[in-house]
């Protein structure tokens, strides 16, 4: 299967994001907004001070009289123009006020109790100036993020300056993480023909970073009945596997897909590297929820190229994001391609540029560590000055 087509059946076998759910402003960090954040309040809701100075009424000078007026304080009153009263960055403008003069700008008289504008600019102090009016950045009922939008720190901010306390978000999808291959160690150096297991680390805070929560990362040994037992058990709505996915003597992932019933959607990608990688849908659960399963090649670099091609897609679509808008940039040098499949190639980005990494063999990971995204090579390659698709791989 071609990869761009790969990419849309994980992202088409989801018919409807994971159920709506209300989370706390702090929980919701990370989901899906299931419906527009809609400004419940104008902001700022009211006019309000730019500056730290003194809030005066007409021109200058003026006289200086009153408490001064501090942020979160009830509305205060200019009585006169002519007249002004010192203010705090943030604070509601007096009634009365038409400027605030910075108070780098003011000469304040104490014995005569008068303010002088020293500024250098000329004329007066323009009406508004140094001001932040009542609904300069939205007005109450303003679609202020659209639905589908990811809950970022900054969208969280939003939220609650607009007057949110909860939020409407699609429920993440459940992920667990099954690691296979008894060649792999958890600890040590490598040794009598083993290898660390580079995955397990890796792969959960990826996968999170896609929308998923994942519940737990275990391994399971080369053995068909303790596979299927693992993927049946899983509660998961997503099964991620590592490793199994081709066709050796301890491959035993297809086995357990046909023994378990599943059904493929994706059984090998025109990519490189991590071209046998796989999508299937599982049996339905007993109260009738649908699973899936998401194979990654054990190659630590191939498992990646799955990850953006089946897992992201599919995971993103579950928990309701919108698409991501592709990225296009200009290749610095020439992108080495396959002859016949797309590669994925990690690259880093300079200047609206990139450049090809060393070290990208599928078994690697070095240049992984310095890349900022990974750049879509169709067959053939990417020729110095052309153009090419570059996904920034969360995390990175």
């Amino acid at each position: 299967m071609a990869w761009e087509q790969a990419r849309q059946t994980a992202r088409d076998c989801v018919g409807q994001p994971l159920p709506v759910v209300t989370r706390s402003l702090a929980d919701a960090l990370g989901h899906a907004l299931a419906e527009p954040l809609t400004a419940l309040t104008d902001l700022p809701p009211f006019d309000t001070s730019a500056m730290d100075g003194w809030a005066v009424a007409g021109p200058g000078p003026w006289l200086v009289g009153g408490a001064a007026v501090l942020a979160g304080d009830r509305s205060a009153r200019l009585s006169d123009y002519g007249t002004a009263v010192p203010i705090a960055t943030g604070a509601r403008l007096p009634t009365g006020a038409t400027a605030v003069l910075r108070r780098e700008y003011g000469e304040f008289d104490a014995e005569g109790g008068t303010l002088h504008d020293r500024s250098t600019g000329p004329g007066p102090v323009a009406p508004g100036r140094d001001i932040r009016p009542r609904g300069q950045e939205c007005h109450a009922g303003e679609v202020l993020i659209p639905a589908g939008s990811t809950v970022t720190p900054a969208v969280q901010g939003l939220a609650a300056a607009a007057g949110y306390d909860r939020l409407a978000v699609h429920r993440r999808p459940i992920v667990e993480l099954l690691v296979l291959g008894d060649e792999l160690l958890e600890s040590g150096l490598p040794r009598h023909g083993r290898v660390r297991d580079a995955l397990g680390p890796m792969l959960p805070p990826w996968l999170r970073s896609c929308g998923a929560d994942v519940i737990g990362s275990r391994r399971v040994a080369d053995d068909l009945g303790l596979l299927r037992e693992a993927v049946h058990d899983s509660p998961a709505d997503v099964v991620v596997t590592t490793g199994s996915t081709a066709a050796g003597p301890v491959d035993f992932l297809h086995a357990t897909l046909e023994e378990v019933g599943a059904r493929l959607l994706v059984d090998s990608v025109a990519v490189r590297p991590g071209h046998p990688m796989l999508l299937a849908e599982l049996p339905p659960t007993p109260d009738g929820r649908t699973r899936r399963l998401v194979g990654l090649p054990g190659n630590p670099l191939a498992a990646v190229a799955g990850t953006v091609t089946l897992a992201a897609p599919l995971l993103r679509r579950l928990g309701g994001h919108a698409d991501a808008e592709p990225c296009r940039m200009r290749a610095a040098a020439p992108l080495p391609g396959h002859p016949r499949d797309t590669r994925l190639l990690p690259v880093q980005c300079t200047d609206h540029e990139v450049a090809a990494l060393p070290f990208d063999g599928p078994a690697m990971l070095r240049g992984l560590a310095f890349a900022d995204g990974l750049a879509v090579v169709p067959p053939g390659g990417v020729p110095a000055g052309a153009t090419a698709e570059v996904m920034r791989v969360p995390g990175m």
